[in-house]
């Protein structure tokens, strides 16, 4: 092995869903570590400004529409010449219990959280590094635990967590390595869209967790850029809970 670090210079890392929030900061933070970094959203005003702060390029992106997949990698690989990692980002909350979640509302959180990590992953597999790749895909706790009153939510995200440890086996014999990652309680925009936190996170919301504090976004990005570097080298398949305690 050459180096155990979390140098990405020379690598090129697409990131999805990134406009703001969790996302945001991983592309801050890979950026600062080197990497040239694409951004992709379909916030383009937020998006395009976020971009234009960290040094990176904004790509418009409906995770959900296989060919704007297939003209974005193609895009990448025709102005950057590779794609080193990915990072399977973009999610949607929507909150609803069994009886009151609607078809609709259930295929759209489907085809955002699930459905757009197929797609990415699919699209970036033929075409990523070999060996040295690195795919990041973003689950959740409730993709490990199930809480009540999110039954499309956590359909998504346990469907995250199986289709990377397939792609882990599939791709993991050509050096291509796929690992999720679970956040808990993550002081970002989509926390205050749970209807439990709407009202701002309380002492009986922290008593769940050991830690007794919301994550700051960038610990979760600290893990991504672990993922994606060659300090996770023997690391493939495998779920990296950032919760404070909360699962377990």
């Amino acid at each position: 092995m050459t180096g155990m670090e979390q140098d990405f210079d020379g690598r090129v890392v697409l990131i999805t869903g990134w406009a703001r929030g969790q996302g945001a900061e991983e592309g801050r933070l890979l950026r600062e570590r080197g990497a040239t970094v694409l951004l992709a959203d379909v916030l383009d005003d937020v998006g395009s400004r976020t971009a234009r702060e960290v040094g990176a390029t904004y790509l418009h992106l409906d995770v959900t529409d296989p060919d704007q997949w297939e003209a974005a990698v193609a895009g990448v690989l025709e102005s950057e010449g590779r794609i080193d990692g990915l990072v399977n980002n973009a999610g949607v909350w929507r909150s609803g219990s069994l009886a009151d979640t609607t078809l609709d509302m259930y295929r759209r959180v489907i085809d955002i959280n699930q459905i757009g990590v197929f797609l990415g992953m699919r699209a970036v597999a033929p075409v990523i590094a070999r060996p040295g790749g690195a795919i990041g895909n973003i689950s959740s706790v409730a993709g490990l635990m199930g809480p009540p009153g999110s039954i499309a939510y956590t359909a998504s995200k346990f469907a995250v967590r199986g289709m990377t440890k397939v792609a882990a086996k599939e791709l993991g014999r050509g050096g291509v390595r796929v690992n999720s990652v679970h956040p808990g309680y993550i002081g970002t925009e989509m926390l205050t869209e749970v209807p439990a936190f709407s009202g701002g996170v309380t002492e009986q919301h922290l008593k769940a967790v050991p830690l007794g504090r919301v994550a700051d976004p960038v610990e979760v990005a600290t893990v991504v850029a672990f993922l994606l570097s060659d300090a996770s080298s023997y690391c493939n398949g495998q779920e990296f809970v950032v919760d404070g305690g909360l699962y377990g």
